[in-house]
């Protein structure tokens, strides 16, 4: 069998490196028209085909997508990006697509193994829903040689080709909705950097009572969970405060129906005693009695924007990156009530 030829074995040749490679061949900016077609050239002569240019040439409008989720978020109750790749794949169908999906797991994240999605030439692109490690974003973008954007997800240090929800303004409208509720005292949960998406709602959320001149204290800060895995951890983390607030703004609805838990374990009534909202508009059946008000994530919108950008990524040379935010609406249910 003939020896898979890689992006390095054109840089060597061209003597550029694997990123310029992966620009040029996926057609994103940054290099000059003369070294794309001089990486172009020693592509096609080293027998270098990606999978999209083989069906361009037989005239086909289907492409194959892989979709990429850790599985640090498909546990039980982590369901919400299982529910994000479905709907992606539902809309990926109407398009005339095929979706394939690969879980990472820990150890491939840590060691940037390839998926084998990409290492077998099975898709013409990647869409990755959720965080994952950046030292892995990286080498995927890197040497996957494929177009590569992230659903739910963006990292502000790198151009990131983004697709996600308006988390900033989501809890800065739910804030000011406690406060149009009478709450004065209002607390967030969502541990710091947790994730990029968990920070912009902090952020929505100190905006809000900035413009308010609510007091803001260090201790209606409560984080949720672990930094280093994501996983949410209600016996370590979730503490309840000594001076209490009236309101809590969560930054999902899973935390959001835990803390509701936790709350009545210490003898507080929801919303009677205390108001809670959450993010997303979805929470694992059984997970609360109660319904919780919340900014809904519109993820059949985030879907058709994530495949439209992938499919002109494939096919145009002038496709233009960049983090495309897609609105959301708040969703008024049983867990807020009037100070």
């Amino acid at each position: 069998m003939a020896k898979a030829i890689k992006l390095a074995d054109i840089a060597e040749r061209v003597g550029v490196s694997t990123v310029t490679v992966s620009k040029a061949l996926s057609g994103q900016k940054g290099v000059s028209e003369e070294v794309r077609e001089k990486i172009r050239s020693i592509a096609e002569e080293l027998g270098y085909q990606q999978p999209s240019a083989a069906r361009k040439s037989q005239n086909q409008k289907s492409y194959n997508i892989g979709i990429l989720i850790s599985e640090r978020f498909l546990d039980k109750y982590e369901s919400f990006y299982w529910q994000m790749y479905q709907v992606v794949a539902t809309r990926a169908t109407a398009k005339e697509c095929f979706t394939m999906l690969e879980v990472i797991g820990m150890s491939e994240e840590e060691n940037g193994r390839m998926p084998k999605l990409v290492q077998e030439r099975k898709v013409d692109g990647i869409i990755v829903i959720g965080k994952m490690m950046d030292t892995y974003l990286q080498h995927l973008n890197t040497e996957a040689g494929i177009p590569v954007i992230y659903l739910d997800y963006y990292n502000g240090r790198e151009a990131s080709d983004s697709v996600i929800s308006n988390s900033y303004y989501g809890t800065y409208e739910l804030t000011y909705y406690l406060y149009r509720m009478g709450h004065r005292k209002i607390a967030y949960v969502g541990t710091l950097l947790a994730t990029e998406s968990i920070t912009d709602r902090y952020f929505g959320y100190q905006k809000a009572l900035l413009e308010l001149g609510l007091e803001q204290k260090r201790e209606w800060v409560l984080d949720d969970r672990h930094i280093e895995t994501g996983k949410i951890d209600t016996v370590n983390m979730l503490q309840i405060p000594k001076d209490m607030p009236t309101a809590f703004v969560c930054n999902c609805d899973l935390t959001a129906s835990l803390l509701i838990k936790k709350l009545r374990e210490n003898g507080y009534r929801v919303p009677e005693d205390i108001s809670v909202v959450g993010f997303d508009n979805y929470l694992y059946p059984g997970l609360s009695d109660i319904r919780i008000t919340t900014y809904e994530v519109d993820m059949g919108e985030m879907a058709r924007r994530a495949l439209h950008n992938m499919i002109k990524k494939i096919t145009s040379d002038n496709y233009k990156s960049g983090v495309t935010v897609v609105e959301g609406r708040l969703v008024l249910k049983d867990s807020v009530s009037h100070v």
